[in-house]
């Protein structure tokens, strides 16, 4: 049940950082009546009470970016490119409070916010701004008339971010959305909405003029629902599960606005004999990275009959040597998941597939040493291809273990789900290699590493995993109307 309005907070103080807990709207604070608890996962402390925003507060912030387009739009790209950079200057300047922040929201590591999360935040602002400057397409002739493709802003944008990286793929979004000429109303996840209010305040003192960029927070069926449905809204941008994004795609089509949908995955690491052994246990092992709440993560390893016995020993001993605890201790590796909700998600999960015949090797439960909101890092063996626990995303650090003789059947087992996000490859064969990847359904496939992600790259999914590619030129392809324009030559008709 939806909790009950509260008398909302005006500044929460989170890791010794104030945090505005109420929306940003049109270049300003702007409060709810009622208010949801946001809670650390490290502990259950509720951090704030956070403006629980509905149709009314949507409805201002799409007219606030609607007010704000026009000027936005017509702003100069270089002035544009110099604003994104002024609010990746914010973000370095703050960037220990902002990983601070989000390590009590959402319990990621500390350690990894400080050192990748929290730079690539100032870097998606940053390569956004530099590609907009390079944004072109050559001219070309068609009998004597020049054809000119210019990329024209599109209109406000609402851009929905999940919970486990959140101001990341908040800047992916936003970054993008902003360098394209376009306002921006960002609606972060309700269990992490704390730097996204924080990106408010350094996009302010970086002088992005009002209402360029508003963000409205609140829960998805109030806050999301009126702001996807919204008929003003002309791009809509979201990551999470596939069952929102059916509801996310309803509303869009109701308004015929374009969406960009990411959805997660079930992705395949495949282990072939010929690989490098530890290297693909390492690979193996860092699919429990964030306590395995990552949408790319390698969840099903496929490995090839033949050494799939010493991989398991290598696995067993790797996983082992991995500490889990208060992700803001430096020798932490594997923090809390998110929440109560998630924790017990991830246990029916695995009971589930038990209770089917799978046998834990590795985990299988909650950490009752630490309890709270801990799960043992975990793999099942013995699970059918068609089970619940391979076809469906966890969403957690739990692996599953299946083997294969051919590489018929490694593709087979690997293509073998309704998702086509990602799929690592481990093999010591470059023909292999290739032969595999052109049969791999999937937006990204890594080979003999994982997690290597240049901008410059297109990103999404196939299948379930989503709709439509982001990055590089594709986030402008995407956030922009493109236009061709043909000119007569001089003298020829029209030019009298």
């Amino acid at each position: 049940m939806p909790e009950q309005p509260r008398t909302a907070a005006v500044t929460a103080v989170v890791a010794g950082v104030p945090v505005d807990t109420r929306h940003w709207i049109g270049g300003r604070r702007v409060a709810s009546a009622g208010t949801f608890t946001d809670r650390s996962p490290i502990d259950g402390r509720a951090l704030a009470e956070v403006s629980r925003g509905g149709a009314a507060e949507a409805g201002a912030a799409v007219a606030a970016a609607a007010a704000a387009f026009p000027g936005w739009a017509a702003t100069p790209r270089a002035e544009r490119a110099r604003l994104l950079h002024a609010v990746a200057d914010g973000v370095q300047r703050r960037l220990e409070e902002l990983a601070q922040v989000e390590t009590a929201d959402n319990g990621a590591l500390l350690r990894s916010h400080r050192r990748g999360v929290m730079p690539r935040v100032a870097h998606n602002f940053r390569f956004f701004a530099d590609r907009l400057l390079t944004l072109d397409h050559e001219d070309f002739e068609t009998r004597g008339h020049t054809n000119h493709v210019s990329w024209d802003p599109a209109g406000p944008c609402v851009l929905i971010t999940p919970w486990n990286a959140p101001l990341m793929l908040a800047s992916w979004k936003v970054a993008p959305a902003l360098a394209a000429g376009n306002t921006v109303v960002l609606k972060p996840a309700e269990w992490s909405p704390l730097t996204a209010s924080l990106l408010a305040d350094i996009a302010a003192e970086a002088g992005l003029p009002d209402g360029v960029l508003n963000v409205v927070q609140g829960l998805g069926d109030e806050a999301g629902a009126a702001l996807v449905s919204h008929p003003d809204v002309r791009r809509i941008s979201f990551t999470g599960s596939v069952p929102t994004a059916r509801r996310i795609a309803g509303a869009a089509a109701a308004n015929l606005t374009p969406v960009s949908l990411e959805l997660g995955g079930k992705s395949p690491l495949l282990v072939f004999a010929d690989a490098d052994l530890d290297l693909a246990v390492d690979l193996a092992v860092e699919q429990y990275d964030n306590a395995g709440q990552v949408c790319l993560a390698g969840t099903r390893l496929l490995v090839e009959s033949s050494i799939a016995e010493e991989f398991l020993r290598r696995f067993a001993v790797r996983a082992a040597a991995l500490t889990p605890g208060d992700p803001r201790d430096e020798a932490t590796d594997l923090g809390p998941t998110v929440h109560r909700r998630q924790l017990d998600r991830i246990d029916g999960f695995v009971r589930r597939a038990l209770d089917a015949g799978a046998r834990a090797v590795v985990g299988g439960g909650p950490d009752e040493d630490l309890g709270g909101l801990h799960y043992r890092p975990t793999l099942l063996t013995d699970v059918a291809q068609d089970s619940e626990i391979v076809q469906e995303e966890v969403f957690g650090p739990v692996l599953t273990l299946q083997t294969f003789d051919t590489e018929d059947e490694a593709v087979e087992l690997a293509n073998g789900t309704r998702f086509g996000l990602a799929a690592v490859l481990a093999t010591g064969d470059q023909e292999r290699a290739d032969r595999v990847t052109a049969r791999l359904v999937a937006g990204t496939v890594w080979v003999n590493c994982f997690f290597v992600r240049d901008l410059r790259a297109p990103f999404g999914g196939s299948r379930h995993s989503g709709i439509g590619r982001e990055g590089g030129s594709w986030s402008f392809d995407f956030y922009c109307d493109l236009k061709n324009t043909v000119t007569a030559p001089k003298g020829g008709p029209g030019h009298g």
